[in-house]
């Protein structure tokens, strides 16, 4: 991504800031997997939407007006040694060059230089309780400050979290980070139709999430969030991730997988007849879940609120059951009493950017905040019935369900990032028995 941008969001969060206020945010560290190896690294999100710093133990802190510059590194220092056995590190020069800051210092410099910035700041912008180790330094650096008070040091008064502001920010996209997530989508979708080209019975779960990871990995891209590949009764589970089980002749696969680019994600489930057909259970419950996904997008426009695409999802999924003998009742008391619950436990969609479940409220003064250009989400309604579920024909037992598609809000139609991907059943079933012509 290009560094303006980066400079740009530092830009409008100082002035949401204004003058006589410091900002602090730490970004990630490595996390031990066993023993001495460690978890491929991932820049915390915040921390990455402002710096675009890749390197782990690095702290952000913009100080608006400050005269020597406002944006401030500090990062791990160059170590030849230390480079030899884990790679290069850019060093403050390099955060300088590289990455714009005003700036940058080794992050052991990190309590001699940030307490002189914060001497006579009003406001500390920082975000406590997600890291106690650094939050005990911040306070640490304060009361020191104010025990120099008769010496007319004047420490800062006010804490402020730094997270609703930055969250807001990222919940509207600009248009290079909805490029990013175009690609993401691209990648994802390519993914899904090397699925549907080698699906059949006899393959395992995990042999169909090495397809996807690697379909993401030779596009440069890695997964946004550990891919479900739940065959039969399996996808009757909503994370499952195991992904250890045989694919049966007659079953459905529930594929939910998308990669990340340039930290951006995407996030795509759908559900394949494993021998290439629907069965006639599998199909109406199928149809009926994409009737509900439809109902949903069109109801993500601008000044709709976040939950009617949700409310589209139950009503149209409590008609479906009821005309197909799995609901018994009058459609409002059935929904007033959300006995669609049973089969549809979770809600429509959730936001979608920096992280998979992305950040930015849902309400706003206890009501469901506005849809805005800008914002991208998921849509997602489906139909679990889980095996002997008592009082459900046997056809339909064992049936997990899921259709996923990501939706930018626009000032007009819908912008469905993923619509490259098939989803109908008579589509799926057409891919699956073209295959090899």
């Amino acid at each position: 991504m290009n560094p303006e941008e980066w400079a740009r969001r530092r830009r409008a969060l100082a002035r949401e800031m204004g003058s006589g206020s410091v900002a602090i945010l730490p970004g990630a560290h490595e996390k031990i997997r066993n023993r001495d190896l460690h978890y491929r690294f991932r820049q915390d999100s915040d921390f990455l939407y402002l710096t675009g710093f890749p390197e782990p133990d690095a702290v952000m802190v913009l100080v608006p007006g400050r005269p020597e510059g406002q944006y401030l590194l500090f990062v791990r220092p160059r170590d030849r040694t230390q480079e030899t056995w884990t790679g290069r590190r850019l060093g403050p020069e390099g955060a300088i060059r590289e990455f714009g800051a005003d700036q940058a210092f080794p992050i052991g410099d990190l309590g001699k230089v940030l307490p002189d910035i914060l001497e006579g700041a009003e406001r500390i912008y920082y975000t406590m309780g997600q890291n106690e180790g650094f939050d005990h330094t911040i306070l640490g650096w304060i009361n020191r400050l104010r025990e120099r008070s008769r010496q007319g040091v004047v420490p800062p008064e006010t804490f402020v979290s730094l997270d609703p502001l930055i969250h807001e920010m990222r919940l509207f996209k600009s248009a290079a980070e909805v490029a990013e997530m175009r690609k993401a989508a691209r990648v994802s979708v390519a993914a899904h139709e090397r699925v549907m080209a080698s699906l059949a019975p006899g393959r395992y779960e995990y042999e169909v999430a090495a397809d996807v990871l690697h379909s993401f990995a030779r596009a440069g891209c890695e997964e946004a969030y550990t891919t479900i590949a739940g065959g039969g009764a399996n996808a009757c589970v909503l994370h499952y991730v195991e992904n250890r089980d045989l694919l049966n002749a007659g079953t459905l696969l529930l594929l939910d997988a998308g990669c990340e680019s340039e930290g951006y994600a995407s996030d795509i489930t759908r559900t394949y007849p494993v021998s290439g057909r629907f069965s006639p259970e599998q199909r109406a419950l199928y149809d009926l879940v994409l009737a509900a996904q439809e109902a949903a997008i069109a109801a993500c426009r601008p000044g709709r609120h976040w939950n009617e695409p949700h409310e589209a999802t139950v009503r149209v999924i409590t008609q479906g059951l009821i005309r197909l003998g799995l609901l018994k009742g009058p459609l409002r008391e059935l929904i007033r009493d959300r006995a669609y619950e049973t089969y549809y436990m979770h809600r429509a969609g959730h936001w979608l950017g920096l992280d998979v479940h992305d950040v930015g409220s849902y309400k706003v003064d206890g009501a469901w905040r506005e849809l805005e250009p800008g914002m991208v989400l998921t849509v997602e309604p489906g139909i679990y019935i889980r095996p002997g579920l008592r009082g459900v024909p046997k056809g339909f037992q064992g049936i997990g369900i899921r259709i996923e598609d990501d939706v930018r809000i626009t000032r007009s139609e819908p912008d469905v990032l993923t619509r490259g991907l098939v989803k109908t059943a008579s589509a799926i079933e057409t891919v699956m028995q073209n295959r090899g012509r």
